[in-house]
């Protein structure tokens, strides 16, 4: 593999390169044509006695059966939602608030999706206790913090199992231990790491997970939390009482279909695809940390990070500037989390690692999907150093490797 050949030419006729995969992935054309017969014919609600139901109804039990497998769950332990963030704030609001008043205590960190912070801040408004802990330099939870925030009233420990903006993986398992040995539930927000990383919840030791189908070329607007059985959970939405009572509101049949499908096509490639990724990764990374003056890393190095996550920060130059720089050559990038990639605000992630202020301004994220190639990263690296140049030269700064 001739990885980053400085030969290739950049062509003005190339199409357009996405590497904001960790935003969302493009649908496969084989989930689209999965949820087209729910469009259509096969339209009856599951709910339903009649045939039309009914059909739906296998559709929804096939979907669940393989959407259970590929975590090593049971069909009844996955509740369908209509995003990974419902499914995070479901996790965290139904869980707590099935406890009594004097254990109402959860647990999480300073660098989790906005779907974990602000439901723990929303949770706090109802009188529930709330830790937040800190992380290391490379965006890691320390199990032993998490061992002493502990206490009596402690109902649930909620740890991303990847960060979205650095890629840091979490040691779940050993997370999960602890919580367990005091008696306390574990939730993990899987939503970066499903379509990357193996997810046994067994071997991880997980009792909720959340999980996202846009994440994994699936369609939008549905998502999936695994509850395992016997936790204590009541349901945010109220009404017909779907989804064993947990999730109340007619079942996405299209798009939990084509949820499904999105996995069955992404477990037989997932691993060697996470390698060809990785390969690419590091390339890319010591590329520019090498020949790209004031270049920095952000998260760790190596298989502690996912296999599609680049996180850099370049002094004296705003991400943002960066970021538009990119768009207008053609390439898609995101500065900051994907979701808050409209807003010019600090990381909360970079601010939770200690990066400084400078540093922060100056990061962009770059993910790389299933189809990303070799020219294409190539490419993404002349136009970033050629633009990082000019921009220095416009701001008066100039420096040299």
């Amino acid at each position: 593999m001739n990885v980053f050949d400085d030969r290739t030419v950049i062509s003005n006729n190339m199409a357009g390169i996405y590497l904001d995969h960790s935003a969302t992935t493009p649908t496969r054309p084989e989930v689209v044509e999965a949820m087209l017969p729910y469009m259509g014919a096969s339209f009856g609600n599951p709910s339903s006695i009649h045939f039309y139901g009914q059909q739906a109804k296998a559709a929804l039990d096939s979907a669940r059966d393989i959407l259970a497998g590929s975590i090593g769950a049971e069909p009844s332990e996955i509740t369908f939602t209509g995003s990974g963030t419902e499914a995070d704030n479901l996790a965290l609001v139904g869980t707590i608030l099935a406890y009594p008043q004097n254990r109402r205590h959860l647990i999480t960190s300073s660098i989790e999706h906005d779907a974990i912070l602000k439901t723990s801040a929303f949770l706090q408004t109802l009188g529930c206790r709330v830790t937040i802990l800190p992380v290391d330099a490379d965006g890691v939870v320390a199990p032993e913090d998490v061992a002493a925030a502990i206490g009596d009233d402690t109902a649930l420990v909620s740890i991303m199992h990847a960060n979205n903006e650095v890629g840091s993986i979490q040691k779940i398992a050993e997370i999960a231990r602890i919580t367990h040995e005091q008696g306390v539930l574990f939730h993990t927000d899987a939503v970066q790491s499903f379509g990357q990383l193996a997810v046994d919840i067994d071997q991880l030791g997980i009792d909720l997970m959340s999980v996202s189908s846009h994440k994994i070329y699936g369609p939008k607007g549905i998502g999936m939390l695994f509850v395992r059985r016997g936790t204590p959970i009541i349901a945010e939405i109220q009404g017909g009482g779907q989804e064993r009572g947990r999730r109340s509101g007619t079942e996405n049949v299209a798009g939990i279909s084509g949820f499904a499908k999105a996995v069955s096509l992404l477990l037989p490639e997932r691993a060697e695809t996470a390698k060809r990724m990785s390969i690419l990764r590091d390339a890319f990374i010591e590329k520019v940390l090498t020949q790209i003056p004031g270049s920095s890393l952000n998260g760790p190095i190596g298989p502690a990070r996912l296999p599609n996550n680049i996180n850099l920060s370049f002094d004296n130059i705003e991400g943002e500037a960066l970021l538009l720089n990119l768009d207008i050559a053609g390439i898609a990038v995101s500065s900051g989390s994907a979701c808050s990639s409209g807003s010019i605000e600090p990381s909360h992630v970079l601010i939770a690692m200690g990066v400084d202020t400078g540093r922060n301004r100056g990061a962009i994220r770059l993910s790389l999907g299933r189809e990303t190639t070799e020219l294409e990263m190539n490419t993404c690296f002349q136009v970033l150093s050629e633009t990082a140049s000019r921009l220095r030269a416009m701001a008066g700064h100039s420096l040299r490797a």
